[in-house]
């Protein structure tokens, strides 16, 4: 087990970088073929300089836009005791330091592993999972996002979800302006006693049109970042080592089963910022269809679990 449990943690350190470096070399060649088309030589270097830029950006900053695009806050050991104990059950088993612990409020049962390396990692879970899992359920989930950061790989699923975050920031304005101008989704205070879509009038589907199109020219280049610097393999990998760590595969499989059924129930919106951190959950969040098609990581929930069933010893 201990010899599987290193190939494991090896291939998924390997897989991560060699992903992680094709995202960044395309980004700078994608930004140095853009900067020739509008001012020759020069426009490349200065492309190449915005690009870098970029990403030194999103080195610093991807934990931090990845959190926020899912409203998640810190959590105490007050608030949540049967969290922390679970986590530093598993981080002591697995040889980890301990990670912080955030909370989404979403209710949509998913979570998410962020940081650039062990000692920066942060889990989060939304209140949608802590209400539908029982503890051996919530246990295997912990040991999965754990497995991902003791195999390496959360530096290239975080660094891709800040620059595909960057990248599609002007749709991310579009929607900000949307949300002021009192658009459909808006924010429209329900005391107003105004129609939201009233409120929001000619202006707020102007600018709704403008986001898709946005998104339509910049969606695309961020999911194509995203997927090279992430394989469907990791989530594979990820499960056999989250099965290693707990000793209990059947548990993070029937988890498994009630976080794709509710991620399919409660989708989230497929606005920019959540596409760009999509791939970072469990399950896959946005429902299968337009943009969010592009953005699609997550290998089919059925086949991890038939994985783990047959890791627990099941036939089928």
């Amino acid at each position: 087990m201990a010899v599987r449990d290193h190939a494991l943690r090896a291939a998924g350190r390997a897989a991560a970088v060699a992903g992680l470096t094709t995202a960044v070399v395309v980004l700078m060649a994608g930004f140095a073929l853009i900067g020739v088309g509008v001012a020759g030589a020069g426009g490349a270097v200065a492309g190449i300089a915005v690009a870098v830029v970029l990403t030194a950006v999103g080195y610093a900053c991807c934990d931090r836009l990845a959190l926020s695009a899912m409203l998640a806050r810190p959590v105490s050991e007050v608030e949540q005791p049967e969290l922390y104990r679970l986590v530093r059950e598993l981080s002591k088993a697995g040889r980890l330091p301990v990670p912080r612990l955030f909370v989404s409020p979403a209710d949509q049962p998913n979570s998410f592993t962020v940081g650039r390396g062990p000692r920066t990692a942060t889990v989060c879970c939304t209140e949608g999972l802590l209400r539908v899992l029982d503890e051996a359920e919530l246990r295997g989930v912990l040991g999965h996002e754990l497995a991902h950061v003791s195999g390496h790989d959360i530096l290239a699923s975080t660094m891709s979800a800040g620059l595909a975050t960057m990248i599609t920031f002007p749709a991310g304005l579009v929607r900000s302006a949307r949300a002021a101008a009192g658009a459909p989704g808006g924010g429209v205070p329900a005391a107003s006693g105004v129609p939201a879509a009233r409120a929001g009038g000619g202006s707020g589907s102007g600018l709704g049109l403008v986001e898709s199109l946005l998104m339509l020219v910049f969606g695309p280049v961020a999911a194509v970042l995203v997927r090279l610097a992430v394989s469907p393999e990791r989530e594979y990998r990820a499960d056999a080592t989250a099965a290693l760590l707990t000793g209990d595969p059947v548990a993070l499989a029937s988890a498994l089963r009630k976080v794709d059924a509710g991620a399919a129930e409660l989708p989230l919106a497929p606005d920019g910022r959540r596409l760009s951190v999509g791939h970072l959950m469990l399950v896959g969040p946005f429902r299968h269809e337009g943009v969010a098609r592009l953005f699609l990581t997550h290998p089919p929930a059925g086949e991890r679990v038939r994985r783990l069933e047959a890791l627990a010893g099941y036939r089928r």
